[in-house]
């Protein structure tokens, strides 16, 4: 059995969430910093068996680019030359840190737990991963 990973990407930092293996619940792993993302996967999916892997796609609300969906691309590319097995699945990320911040507020975190956007970013890796699995187990 092999888990489904979530990544919010961005240009700083990137929030990643990943299923049980059984693909039942969502969980947020953590928050790393972009540059640093291919390592931090690259060691990820050696020790984990990963069978698919979810990216937040960004696009404006008229469908169109945003100004971060060049970047989505470009790592997308990059990710597919290194692991090209491993199927990547673009999703749509409008209104996850939205959704991220409303779950916070939810949870009763303080005011300075919810400015930290590495968490903001792991919770919508998160959302993406659930509404996934909502949609398609």
């Amino acid at each position: 059995m092999a888990r489904i990973m979530a990544l919010d990407y961005g240009m700083k930092r990137t929030g990643i969430a990943v299923t049980d293996p059984l693909k039942i619940i969502a969980t947020g792993l953590t928050t790393v910093d972009t540059p640093k993302l291919m390592d931090y996967l690259k060691d990820y999916l050696q020790r984990e068996q990963v069978e698919r892997v979810l990216i937040g796609y960004p696009l404006n609300l008229d469908d169109t680019h945003t100004h971060a969906t060049p970047l989505v691309e470009k790592f997308i590319e990059t990710f597919t030359k290194l692991y090209p097995a491993m199927p990547v699945e673009k999703v749509d990320e409008r209104f996850t840190s939205k959704m991220a911040k409303n779950a916070m507020l939810e949870m009763g975190l303080r005011k300075k737990q919810r400015r930290d956007k590495g968490l903001v970013d792991e919770i919508a890796a998160t959302i993406m991963l659930q509404d996934h699995l909502r949609n398609h187990y």
